[in-house]
């Protein structure tokens, strides 16, 4: 059976995250004072996020106590709740600021607006993602928007990608879900029964057994049926 469904991821897929945070936490340092010592402080930053975001998906943490956790951890200091959660909020105006899209977003939601419906599943919240898109001005293009706070898992749980084909009213099998995360993913996606598709913008290669691009471009041509990566033809 044919493909009738793109559900999208958002970070570092159609929004770069990367960048925008990039950029706003470096304009947030030089704001706070933070001399520039040649260290990649977003590198480390980043770092940071990762051990912190994965103790809440994992039911260890939730979303404030991991922002104040992650302001501690990147100034070495024994922060109060209220200083961490101000350092967070002015640090957040910075980022806000500084979102964009990818190039590439706006024209694969237009090549593909006639052909296939569209939504989104997020291991983010429903009121970020919903605010963030918005702003963005492509809230409109996605039927569904699911994150993972409010439906209590998270990706690569199988029950998050199951939970976004439901309320399309599809069969996993006519769903392909677009990602730059291999594992959480891509792989998450086939293991629940969707086409998964890794967005590989950095161009990690590997994984043979995952369905591959290096940007969104290339995504109409699989879903038309081209495979051009060396994958199967999974596109009925």
């Amino acid at each position: 059976m044919a493909i009738r469904a793109v559900l999208w991821d958002v970070d570092d897929t159609l929004f770069d995250y990367a960048g925008s945070d990039r950029t706003g936490l470096l304009a947030h340092l030089r704001a706070e004072g933070l001399p520039d010592d040649g260290e990649d402080h977003h590198a480390r930053w980043m770092s940071i996020a990762s051990v912190h975001w994965a103790r809440v998906a994992a039911g260890e943490s939730d979303w404030h106590a991991h922002c104040r956790d992650r302001v501690r951890d990147f100034l070495g200091r024994d922060l109060g709740d209220r200083e961490a959660d101000a350092w967070f909020t002015r640090y957040t105006g910075h980022y806000e600021r500084s979102w964009t899209l990818f190039p590439d977003t706006l024209p694969v939601l237009d090549a593909l607006a006639d052909t296939h419906r569209h939504a989104v599943l997020s291991n983010s919240s429903v009121g970020h993602q919903e605010r963030k898109l918005r702003a963005l001005g492509v809230r409109d293009r996605f039927e569904v928007l699911l994150c993972a706070r409010e439906l209590g898992v998270y990706k690569p749980d199988a029950r998050a990608f199951l939970a976004a084909c439901e309320a399309m009213e599809l069969d996993p099998h006519e769903v392909v879900y677009v990602g730059d995360e291999p594992d959480i993913d891509a792989a998450g996606a086939v293991a629940a029964g969707l086409t998964g598709v890794w967005l590989d913008r950095g161009g990690r290669g590997g994984r043979p057994e995952l369905v591959r691009i290096t940007g969104l471009g290339e995504l109409p041509g699989l879903l038309a049926g081209h495979t051009r990566f060396g994958a199967p033809d999974t596109f009925g």
